[in-house]
């Protein structure tokens, strides 16, 4: 299924599924109540899918097949936000070891270039903090949490955040927990994902540069209104059964800044669920992203945004979520 929360004008969010090659969006709910009459109170939202369990997967997919016309709206006439708006919870991974060592790498030309001898510079640069950021990663999962409130979807701009001259896209996908776990085993990982999305992190660097060195992990780097970019929709597991062989694109203006490929994860979502939910219950609806793939981003190749720029992030499997930066 490539469920979606909508909204048409003057009505409340509601939950969908995309139909017709995308084109058009399956109202769940009334799609119930047309076809069996009652509540349907477990297709009130997303999240409610989810924490109804498979049950009410199997309804959503029997609804599909049916696609009642009294239930379907054109894709045009509705506002798709993201998936789950917002998630209970929110955290990104880091899973792929050529970002990281490519951001450092362009973190120290940075600094280097604002000096009078870049190149001494950047040949002087201790690079030992690096160096254990890196040996952390390749001990164990690591991740921080987001401001879950701060999401939107494809159908949504992203508002240049005040404070920033250094604006930057980040090419992520990630996953929905499906059910309560905790302390879950890796072999056992993968049956707690109910799906898949692509997961835009628009980062105001200068911010983040400055931030890092307190060691409490990115702030106003990545918490402003709007940065938390999400959708096109959520892609149930059973449509995506190999997550770690997708390729990942991302475009500005049409134009490809980066390409890369979930095979290239160093940690894969069993490892992270195993990690997070040491001694800690996770619950249905959670987002955990995977981090930015290598090449992924602008800050590897030393180019940032601007205003009114399309972003472009598309990954195999899951679709394309198309972003416009915009100014206050």
């Amino acid at each position: 299924m490539r469920l979606v929360t909508f909204q048409a004008a003057g009505e409340a969010a509601r939950a969908g599924a995309f139909i017709e090659s995308d084109q058009a969006v399956l109202d769940l709910r009334q799609a119930a109540q047309t076809v069996h009459g009652g509540s349907a109170d477990a297709l009130a939202s997303i999240l409610a899918l989810i924490e109804a369990g498979p049950a009410a997967s199997e309804l959503a997919r029997d609804l599909i097949a049916r696609a009642p016309r009294a239930a379907v709206r054109e894709r045009s006439a509705v506002r798709i936000l993201a998936p789950i708006q917002p998630p209970p919870q929110m955290r990104d991974a880091s899973c792929f070891e050529l970002h990281l060592r490519q951001s450092y790498a362009a973190a120290r030309r940075a600094r280097a270039a604002r000096t009078p001898d870049p190149e001494a510079t950047l040949k002087a640069m201790n690079t030992r903090s690096d160096e254990r950021a890196i040996e952390t990663f390749l001990r164990q999962p690591i991740y921080y949490k987001c401001n879950r409130f701060a999401t939107i979807g494809v159908d949504d701009d992203v508002v240049w955040p005040g404070y920033s001259k250094a604006l930057d896209f980040e090419l992520e996908f990630g996953f929905y927990l499906g059910a309560r776990a905790k302390d879950v085993p890796k072999e056992k990982a993968r049956e707690y994902i109910f799906g898949y999305t692509i997961f835009n992190d628009i980062s105001a660097r200068d911010a983040q540069a400055v931030e890092m060195g307190g060691m409490l992990g990115p702030a106003k780097g990545k918490d402003f209104d709007t940065s938390n970019v999400m959708g096109p929709c959520l892609v149930t597991a059973d449509e995506l059964p190999d997550p770690y062989n997708l390729n990942m694109v991302a475009r500005v203006n049409g134009e490809e800044w980066g390409r890369g490929n979930s095979r290239d994860m160093y940690w894969k979502f069993e490892d992270v669920i195993a990690h997070v939910s040491r001694s800690e219950t996770l619950h249905p609806g959670e987002f955990i992203g995977s981090g930015t793939v290598g090449n992924g981003c602008g800050l590897e190749q030393m180019r940032y945004l601007k205003p009114d720029d399309v972003v472009e992030l598309e990954v195999e499997g899951i679709g394309l979520l198309r972003t416009r930066i915009t100014q206050p």
